[in-house]
């Protein structure tokens, strides 16, 4: 099993790097991770898919420094990450890792140099969650209309297939296998194209809901089977690994996730704020930004119980009850590409997307 990474060099960055350079070499990774060395090679910290994540939240540039997130890291956690000894055997290292809730633990030399990184997926298959996704391609694309009179949304071609054949090939290559269809509109076309999933290296499960029953409602129709259920829009185009969205919620003790993207506005005239008559202040063309729900969650299964049966019931109906009643939802950044191809100018903004970036 040893070594758990062949080239820690290849993860490995100085202080001084940007945010933008260390996602590029998480990315090209198979681990998500990087570790920040001193000039010497010492190991000064462990930089996660999900700290990347947490400082979008804190509305840090990617073109920050790597020690400025390293600090935010700091100022959140306050404490000084786990290493062990090179020569720490795998039970210790397991024990270890399962008591503090770890996913990665730095293996240091006799000169406090990483030479390796220990990894829980290495160590123990059936630690990770199991996972079960529902894409909702139930949906009429309304808006979407001339384009989706005859056809469901999810079956829009992107490119050169239609639109869930991509959806299916992110949640596949994320490990992602079991896969239920809420199906409502034109639900034929879909089923004779996918059949049971077995040509795209998936097992499906088609739930039709007779009547529209929302965003969440069709969840109270699937046999809770797994811990946790990924939920995406079915018209969705998007590469996110959503591998480390369920990590960052298994990290953060979450009871549902939601997947949020930044959305910025700019304003083209100069705001005025006021107090009555008095003017306090005058802001020329400002940018406002915000996070805005991306349609895609994370729940553990226990939270459908929360859903009516046999009633429309969308996700955020679920979420405001959650957030009422105390309990952990938190919000995933998506840094990846993104876009909801809800209007027609969506959908020609999605063939351009996928002819230049996504089509080989």
């Amino acid at each position: 099993m040893r070594p758990f990474v062949k080239d820690v060099h290849a993860i490995s960055i100085l202080a001084d790097t940007s945010i933008r350079n260390a996602i590029k070499i998480m990315d090209a990774s198979t681990i998500g991770i990087c570790i920040i060395t001193g000039s010497d090679n010492e190991f000064l910290d462990i930089i996660t898919d999900g700290d990347v994540r947490r400082a979008m939240l804190n509305e840090l540039s990617f073109d920050a420094s790597i020690k400025e997130l390293h600090l935010l890291k700091r100022s959140i956690r306050q404490t000084s990450p786990i290493t062990k000894d090179i020569n720490e055997s795998n039970d210790v290292l397991l024990q270890v890792m399962l008591e503090l809730d770890l996913m990665h633990i730095p293996l240091l030399d006799q000169f406090g140099r990483a030479v390796d990184v220990a990894l829980l997926s290495h160590l123990i298959e059936d630690k990770i969650p199991s996972v079960e996704a529902v894409v909702m391609a139930g949906g009429f694309g309304t808006r979407l209309r001339p384009l989706t009179e005859n056809t469901p949304k999810p079956m829009l071609p992107v490119g050169n297939r239609p639109l869930m054949e991509r959806t299916i090939e992110q949640l596949r290559a994320s490990g992602v296998n079991d896969v239920n269809i809420t199906t409502h509109y034109l639900p034929d076309q879909i089923i004779k194209h996918f059949g049971d999933g077995k040509d795209y290296g998936v097992k499906f499960n088609y739930i039709h809901e007779d009547k529209p029953l929302g965003t969440a409602g069709a969840l109270k129709l699937i046999e809770k089977t797994a811990e946790h259920l990924l939920v995406v829009n079915g018209d969705i185009l998007t590469n996110i690994n959503y591998a480390t969205m369920i990590e960052y919620h298994k990290n953060f003790k979450a009871d549902l996730t939601i997947g949020v993207r930044k959305y910025e506005i700019d304003v083209p005239y100069g705001v005025v704020k006021t107090k009555n008559e008095k003017v306090k202040s005058l802001i020329e063309k400002p940018k406002y930004s915000f996070f805005v729900n991306a349609g895609i969650y994370l729940l553990n299964s226990s939270v459908v119980d929360h859903i009516p049966t046999n009633k429309r019931y969308d996700m955020t109906e679920l979420i405001e009850k959650l957030v009422n009643n105390d309990y952990n939802v938190v919000s995933f950044p998506i840094r990846e590409y993104w876009l909801d191809i809800g209007r027609i100018e969506d959908y020609a903004q999605a063939q351009e997307i996928v002819k230049r970036d996504f089509e080989t």
